[in-house]
């Protein structure tokens, strides 16, 4: 089963894997999806259509060359199914047997409507086939190949004639050709290239198309000799017709030679082809594989962020009750804070003791409240933390704030006790509890003064003092 198409149940043909795990032929997906408005994995809705995902949707992009399978399924034992055909091997060989299955039936390449055997489809043109006529050069007529020696106008040694000038062409170009070392077989007719036999080899199998076109060309070009040489035939004896059939013989193999050769070159084509068609895969399945560790690494890289800012975290916390804020780019901070773009700064969280209560600061330097635009307003704010549980509520320690002169002249220093009643102290319900604290803890004129050391070197030092006894 699991070599078969989810939608057309047979062998998978380049087989692709969506994201719910099934499997379709490249063309079958295509198909469905180009037909389909958001289509579903038919595999899926007959497993258990209740529990349908967005996996089970199918898109060309969400599925990926199963080079895995494509490899098994070309190693399958196999054998061709065509009666009288007693061929076997493995899958990757299937195709080529096919193209060349003597017994297959295919329909006459003339029009004629008949199917017959590969094996017959001489026979058949020879002497069934109504539409392969040839057309008689001294009275213009049409005849089928079967009429064609019947016609006492055309004598039987004239079409042997035609027949050996045409393969002593042939004849003439390979043994001329063979000899040489560094010029195409078909160079008789034109062809002009030249090179190693590597070159020459690989040359050759490219361009059968083109080489034919030459000999038409110089088929052409023999006509009116051969036209002439019909007329002489009239005084052929049997014996001479007989050398002739022999020489045909000879020719017509020649030509089976070359027609062996141009088989060889499109089976080396479709080898080529596959192995592109598999390296293709295997490219796509690299490429999957690539953008997942590229996935993991961004992932990685988020969580390495992420533990870097919660060591830095630890390293700033405070488990004391005492916490001491440094604020820098005050002159930047204070700018943006009276023109709105920034309104409060929230300090980092510290704790009254390991497993206290957790509490951060809040300062508005251009003021908020009562002292906006013209004191610098600090505020206490009581977190939510991991040992609330455990801890009496409401909050009721002494809290004192501070903001250092840096010249250790006169600190500036403010404190309260909490208002029990005041939902700023009560046990969080959110992330945090409203601020509470000094709207007009500092005039704005002070924090400038150059007579204190506030804000030096465009920084500036606020510590809390909780007291916990």
């Amino acid at each position: 089963q699991k070599y078969l198409c989810s939608n057309c149940n047979n062998i998978l043909k380049k087989a692709l894997q969506t994201l719910c795990g099934h499997r379709y032929c490249s063309a079958c997906l295509t198909w469905i999806v180009r037909n389909n408005k958001n289509a579903i994995c038919q595999k899926c809705k007959e497993e258990d259509p209740n529990i349908l995902s967005e996996e089970s949707l199918l898109a060309e992009e969400r599925a990926f060359g199963d080079a895995a399978i494509n490899k098994e399924i070309s190693e399958l034992r196999v054998h061709c199914v065509t009666l009288g055909c007693s061929w076997s091997g493995i899958m990757k060989d299937f195709e080529e047997h096919q193209s060349l299955c003597e017994y297959a039936l295919i329909p006459c390449h003339t029009g004629c409507g008949h199917v017959v055997m590969r094996r017959k489809l001489a026979d058949h043109l020879e002497n069934g086939c109504v539409n392969n006529v040839m057309v008689c050069q001294q009275c213009q007529h049409s005849l089928a190949s079967s009429e064609y020696q019947g016609n006492k106008r055309i004598p039987f040694s004239w079409y042997l004639i035609i027949s050996s000038a045409i393969f002593f062409f042939f004849q003439q170009s390979h043994s001329t050709s063979s000899a040489s070392k560094d010029g195409c077989r078909f160079s008789e007719v034109g062809c002009a290239f030249r090179g190693s036999k590597e070159k020459i080899k690989e040359h050759e199998k490219s361009s059968v198309g083109a080489h034919m076109l030459l000999l038409l060309q110089h088929m052409r070009q023999l006509k009116g000799t051969l036209c002439s040489a019909a007329t002489a035939a009239q005084g052929f004896t049997p014996q001479t017709e007989l050398n002739l059939e022999n020489k045909l013989q000879v020719f017509e193999n020649i030509v089976a030679v070359l027609n062996k050769e141009v088989e060889s070159s499109n089976l080396e084509i479709l080898a080529f082809r596959r192995q592109s068609e598999l390296d293709q895969n295997i490219i796509r399945g690299l490429e999957l594989k690539i953008a997942e560790l590229h996935r993991c690494l961004m992932q990685k890289d988020v969580g390495l962020s992420s533990l870097h800012k919660s060591l830095l975290f630890s390293e700033q916390t405070s488990y004391d009750g005492i916490f001491l804020w440094k604020i820098t780019d005050v002159g930047r901070k204070l700018q943006d804070s009276v023109t709105g773009r920034t309104v409060g700064l929230y300090s980092p969280a510290f704790y009254t003791a390991k497993y206290g209560y957790k509490v951060c600061l809040r300062v508005y330097l251009n003021g908020d409240g009562t002292g906006k635009g013209t004191h610098m307003s600090l505020f206490f704010v009581v977190m939510k933390g991991d040992y609330d549980a455990l801890l009496q509520w409401p909050f009721r320690h002494k809290v004192t704030f501070m903001l250092l002169d840096q010249n250790n002249r006169e600190h500036v220093i403010d404190a309260f006790r909490p208002d029990l009643t005041s939902a700023s102290f009560q046990r969080p319900v959110n992330d945090m509890n409203v601020a509470s604290g000094c709207p007009m803890f500092l005039p704005l004129s002070k924090l400038q003064s150059p007579k204190h050391a506030y804000v030096k070197e465009d920084t500036l030092f606020l510590k809390c003092i909780i007291e916990t006894n």
